[in-house]
């Protein structure tokens, strides 16, 4: 129901997938989300942009064989932080938080295959859980 991906029901899941707003892109960005498989990005979902273009920010892609798993980071990509508030393919308007405490284990999506590789790119995002 997307009513609740908008509604109360969003601020709960932001309030415990986001612990600690540290700082974000000022502005946020909007989302490229053509090829996303769902209606709505979850809060918590990693954020990249593409390497060639300043402008090209999109939800991490999920594995094909299985979208409830992240698939690897596309060539020419980096990672830029995690979805604030969730928001819908048809409304991609995105706040990305770089710097802050994320709760693992609410998350969307498992970020244990690329928790490392994050860390390396955006030291002040902190993956941890209670």
């Amino acid at each position: 129901d997307l009513r609740m991906s908008r509604g109360l029901g969003d601020v709960y899941k932001r309030q415990v997938v986001i612990r600690r707003y540290g700082a974000g892109i000022i502005g946020g960005r909007t989302l490229d989300v053509s090829g996303y498989p769902y209606d709505v990005i979850k809060a918590g979902h990693v954020i990249i942009a593409s390497d060639d273009d300043e402008t090209l920010f999109k939800p991490m892609p999920l594995k094909e064989s299985d979208y409830d798993k992240y698939d690897t980071l596309p060539g020419s990509h980096h990672y830029v932080g995690v979805l604030v508030r969730s928001v819908t393919k048809d409304a991609p308007l995105a706040a990305i938080m770089y710097d802050g405490e994320v709760n693992d284990k609410a998350s969307p999506y498992s970020v244990d295959s690329i928790k490392a590789e994050m860390k390396t790119v955006l030291p002040g995002l902190v993956f941890m859980h209670d």
